[in-house]
């Protein structure tokens, strides 16, 4: 079937948190496709820049104005092309300033989608081929701290469910929203002021320390994992480089009182890493100490050590975080770069050295499911997406409909931790 593209559509619509963010459509001769661009609260100070300059409007217009035309014509099915013209639009600056990042990312991955509908597949099985059968494990945040809390809420900023020892999507799925409302159970017994508040992600936020929040992710995915009858892990996103003081050279855990340097920051993961059995640590250092993450994950085993404001899904950051093993995990987020094709090289980089991608959300994202697909598509043997918010359930649900539609070809992915 022919996939030439015929035109453009952009508009304005909202995330998760109520902000403005562009949707485009992609029309080709026989299909079509439609994505929306998320934003995260915690960004790296390498990721590209969502929108030009006046914002999401005069995103819609350099669509509707520039974009549309030049691609009208171009084959949907040359991935490649299309993200290449994407960053010779924007004048080839380094981090998408003038087309906007988000406005590459939300036509990439439309293109995509309409490249898929004009072949009559999936999108996974255009991009994977008869490959890709793998289903990622789902890592879910159940306890926000930090910048994604308020209060007296834990310094750390998220408190994962990683059920790594689930033998099917379905059954990992059902095991994380079992810890999510006994998570709530025990919050609501532990701390008299816990309302049911939750954060952007729908995790919970509550006025406990960290240590209360460590115990109880602790005793519930325990728990949860004998009931299943499979080891139900647990992990931290530290976001670090929040914490990072440059003037003091020291992490600052406000609620907790306590600042502590490099050297302290590093046997402190490494004692929580021991003390809980941690199977998975994202950004416990800020983005530019490489060799930090190179230390704890050289002294740490069976725990993945995961880069996201380290990395930032760029080729060349990882490239600098390779040459000394810094971690062994790098968080892909397919808008900090800007286009699926440049995200894949992120991906195949990593895979070629070893390193495990874990597809992600943003903390504001819309109800777009592309990156199931991705995730399996690209063998990513991690997806981190929440657990129960709504625009995560749009995720988690087509993941659980890939594994139904593979049937019986469908398989978890391993991981170094097993």
């Amino acid at each position: 079937m022919s996939s030439f593209i015929e035109d453009l559509i952009a508009r304005k619509v909202f995330n998760s948190r109520g902000e403005e963010t562009i949707e485009v459509d992609v029309i080709t001769s026989s299909g079509f496709g439609r994505a929306s661009a998320p934003a995260g609260k915690s960004c790296g100070k390498a990721e590209v820049t969502y929108y030009p300059r006046g914002g999401v409007d005069v995103a819609v217009k350099k669509v509707e104005e520039l974009v549309a035309a030049e691609l009208a014509g171009l084959n949907a099915d040359s991935q490649e092309e299309i993200d290449a013209t994407l960053h010779q639009l924007d004048g080839e600056s380094p981090d998408f300033k003038n087309l906007g990042g988000n406005v590459a990312f939300a036509i990439s991955l439309a293109n995509a989608e309409a490249a898929a509908d004009s072949h009559g597949l999936l999108l996974f099985q255009f991009l994977g081929g008869n490959a890709a059968t793998t289903l990622p494990y789902p890592l879910g945040n159940c306890i926000s701290g930090g910048q994604h809390a308020r209060g007296k809420a834990p310094d750390i900023q998220e408190y994962l469910v990683f059920p790594h020892g689930a033998e099917s999507f379905v059954e990992a799925m059902s095991a994380n929203t079992l810890v999510h409302k006994r998570v709530s159970d025990i919050l609501k017994k532990k701390c008299s002021t816990f309302n049911g508040g939750k954060s952007d992600e729908g995790a919970w936020i509550a006025n406990i320390d960290g240590v209360d929040a460590f115990d109880v992710m602790a005793k519930v995915c325990e728990d949860v994992g004998n009931e299943f009858d499979f080891e139900c892990g647990f992990g931290i996103d530290v976001a670090s480089s929040s914490m990072w003081n440059e003037k003091e050279s020291k992490y600052v855990y406000a609620n907790e009182g306590v600042k502590r340097n490099s050297g302290e920051q590093l046997e402190f993961m490494k004692e929580l890493i021991e003390t809980y059995h941690l199977s998975y640590v994202e950004d416990p250092f800020h983005e530019d100490d490489f060799q930090s993450f190179a230390e704890l994950t050289n002294k740490t085993k069976n725990c993945l050590i995961c880069g996201d404001d380290l990395f930032t899904t760029n080729p060349e950051r990882l490239n600098n975080g390779l040459k000394i093993n810094a971690g062994n995990a790098i968080i892909i987020k397919v808008n900090q770069i800007g286009t699926l094709s440049d995200a894949v090289k992120t991906i195949e980089l990593a895979q070629r050295h070893g390193y495990d991608p874990v597809m992600s959300h943003r903390s504001g994202d819309t109800c777009d499911w592309h990156i199931a697909h991705l995730a399996v598509a690209y063998k990513c043997p991690i997806i981190k997406t929440g657990v129960v918010e709504g625009s995560r359930i749009a995720k988690l649900n087509e993941l659980i409909r890939i594994e139904h539609f593979l049937g019986d070809r469908a398989k978890m992915a391993s991981l170094k931790i097993q």
